[in-house]
């Protein structure tokens, strides 16, 4: 393969590596030094379904209560498998660091290739960047609820969290930058943490807190923001369960820095799917279960239920404040992971002249081995969204909304293109995890499941929402893919050629 030999070795990952790289007309960039136990760490930490299944709890508590947040974490547990199952085949066919909007470049209909790659492109980079800077706002409001539980006479202040947020992006990047080439080592040994910190607040609540009936515990619903119908508060409080799991394509935007990328992809996707799915679903169990009255743990000073359920069972401020913080390193850490899938996602779609500036966004500096520029670019997009908390905590709570949205709609439309070649009858590319028979029933069930996590993630928390109270994520989203169209009609289509272009069709 013409032009190997300039590449060094430890870039060059196995045979099957570069035979991928060939094929999709990419020049290896990245060092890759990813095995499948470090990369399978690096995803269930960036998931960190358990954390943020409590940092997000009062999303579903309050529409659907403590047995609306546990069916519907159940429900969106079974959807994810399909959806991931879905997206591990199309990466073990194409590992590519651009992920869906390379794979609706290669699978989607001719006439339609460009544009709509074009527009997945600028969603999957919109879900990751929003969803880096509300990492960081999550973080930074953890902070200020353990603040609060020890200093009770402490104020939130808006300029507080937003310090903090911005603080915890500097740390990221640090980590991205001039730690980067330990980050495998890191994610190994942060991976303890995450497991150990798991059993250690299961096992506290389980034994110490005031455990409920399980019949209560599984039937107790709760239509907080008076929709009127039980059914249609539950629905409307499914993004709480469904944020947690989101992001498992992280692997796939760091599959060029993944040894043997087409058959440690799939393998780390699934199986950081199935033990984040399960340790998510225990905590959220454990959670409900000594919760006790939902309406008292909502209007925690703290503003962290969790806190409360933790000062509850523990009846001590030292010790929530220990399992908080166990909470608080892993959701930080978490980001960590969201800002190098950021920067590698935004660094592929740069390099494909999808974004203004695609060459200085693209660049690797040679020895650094990192898209530097696009890691600070990502920063940079997180500590400006952070600002708007200064203005409104509920405008900066949509963005959640926002990231859910748009990373949704990138998983749709690649699996809605593989899905569609299966109905034609089309080929597909060889994958070292195909789904066979069932992969027209895996692909049409992830279908159906987004649809609906996409339709409701714009839903605000009650029917009559004031102003301040509305989910303006519907209008954000809306406003980008605007802006996307304007800019592909006046200079995208004339720069932007999709990957497909790059392809050797006799690979």
């Amino acid at each position: 393969m013409e032009g190997e030999d300039d590449i060094p070795s430890v870039k060059k990952g196995t045979v099957g590596d570069r035979q991928a790289m060939w094929r999709m007309g990419k020049v290896q960039e990245l060092r890759r030094n990813f095995r499948f136990v470090s990369m399978f760490g690096f995803s269930v930490i960036l998931l960190g379904t358990w954390e943020w299944s409590l940092s997000t709890s009062s999303l579903g508590l309050i529409d659907g209560g403590k047995a609306g947040l546990i069916w519907m974490f159940l429900i969106a547990f079974i959807g994810y498998i399909a959806v991931y199952l879905s997206m591990a085949e199309m990466g073990s066919m194409a590992p590519t660091s651009g992920g869906q909007y390379h794979w609706v470049s290669e699978f989607a209909p001719a006439e339609y290739q460009k544009p709509l790659s074009y527009m997945i492109g600028w969603l999957s980079m919109l879900g990751w960047q929003t969803g880096c800077a509300t990492g960081c706002f999550v973080a930074g409001t953890q902070i200020q609820g353990l603040i609060a539980l020890n200093k009770l006479d402490y104020s939130f202040e808006a300029w507080h969290g937003t310090l903090l947020a911005i603080a915890i992006a500097v740390l990221n990047v640090v980590f991205n930058i001039w730690l980067a080439k330990k980050l495998p080592l890191i994610e190994s040994i942060v991976i303890v943490v995450h497991v150990f910190g798991f059993f250690a607040i299961v096992t506290v609540l389980w034994t110490m807190g005031p455990v409920e009936n399980a019949h209560d515990v599984f039937t107790t619903f709760n239509d907080g923001g008076g929709w009127g119908n039980m059914g249609l508060a539950t629905l409307a409080g499914m993004v709480g369960s469904a944020i947690p799991m989101l992001g498992g394509d992280c692997i796939v935007h760091m599959s060029e820095e993944l040894r043997d990328a087409s058959k440690n992809l799939p393998r780390a996707m699934m199986w950081s799917t199935i033990v984040n799915g399960v340790m998510g679903w225990v905590m959220l169990i454990t959670f409900c279960s000594v919760i006790g009255d939902v309406e008292t743990a909502l209007a925690t000073p703290t503003k962290q239920p969790f806190l409360f359920v933790f000062y509850q069972a523990t009846n001590s401020r030292a010790a929530t404040t220990v399992l908080g913080s166990l909470v608080l390193v892993m959701i930080i850490f978490s980001v960590l992971s969201v800002m190098a899938t950021c920067s590698r996602q935004l660094f592929a779609f740069s390099r494909d002249q999808g974004m203004p500036f695609g060459k200085t966004l693209s660049y690797v500096p040679p020895g650094w081995d990192i898209p530097i520029n696009a890691v600070l670019f990502t920063f940079t997009v997180a500590a400006l969204l952070s600002l708007i908390n200064l203005g409104s905590a509920v405008a900066l709570n949509n963005i959640g909304s926002l990231n859910t949205a748009a990373n949704i709609v990138s998983y749709f439309v690649s699996i809605g293109c593989v899905a569609w070649r299966r109905i034609k009858g089309e080929p597909l590319l060889p994958s070292h995890f195909m789904l066979g028979r069932f992969g027209l029933f895996t692909n049409i069930v992830a279908l159906v499941f987004l649809t609906v996590v996409f339709v409701f993630s714009f839903f605000p928390v009650g029917p009559k929402p004031t102003p301040d109270q509305m989910n303006w994520a519907i209008l954000m989203f809306g406003g980008t893919v605007g802006f996307a169209s304007v800019f592909y009609y006046y200079r995208g289509r004339h720069v932007y050629v999709g990957p497909v272009a790059y392809v050797r069709k006799s690979a």
